[in-house]
């Protein structure tokens, strides 16, 4: 299982992430929730909150800003990815906001990087259809991204000494 990762940085200073870090989380991801040999490929854009706010409000009709948005490229129902045979399958996009995750890393204490890589993880697996708009989609979810962060040495971010937050795609 191969996947092609394009991050690009059109606004915020996020000279403080690395991108192997970003890079580790995406192919964790892929690799846990995807169950074919495909070749992947995503695009993770790295943004202040300005820009996500934006977005925010033309596609989701909410004009303020959040830490994580989804745009899966594929049609669940009718299996569109918008490839070529024998191309990679583009996945969508995620988009990170740089102010509100470290606002929210540091009102939770915990590392800017950590909440980082939860953040793209929750972000992947959105793109490959997992939701958590229902309880029963959400514990599925939520367990899958426990066990995803685990095996990047991350804690799990839904224990309930951890504080809450709401990670909205």
């Amino acid at each position: 299982m191969t996947l092609n990762i394009d991050i690009s940085n059109p606004s915020g200073d996020w000279s403080m992430v690395e991108d192997a870090g970003i890079r580790s989380a995406a192919c964790a991801a892929w690799s846990a929730a995807s169950d074919d040999d495909e070749e992947g490929e995503v695009s993770i854009v790295l943004a202040d909150d300005a820009f996500i706010q934006d977005l925010n409000a033309r596609f989701r009709a909410k004009n303020a800003p959040t830490n994580v948005l989804s745009f899966p490229l594929l049609d669940f129902e009718n299996g569109f990815s918008g490839r070529n045979p024998g191309e990679a399958r583009h996945l969508g996009d995620i988009v990170l906001a740089l102010t509100t995750i470290a606002r929210e890393a540091e009102a939770q204490d915990k590392t800017l990087s950590d909440h980082v890589r939860h953040l793209v993880v929750h972000g992947f697996l959105h793109l490959l259809g997992w939701d958590h708009e229902a309880e029963p989609a959400a514990i599925e979810m939520e367990a899958l991204e426990v066990e995803i962060l685990a095996g990047l040495d991350i804690a799990n971010p839904y224990e309930a000494a951890a504080k809450p937050y709401e990670a909205v795609v």
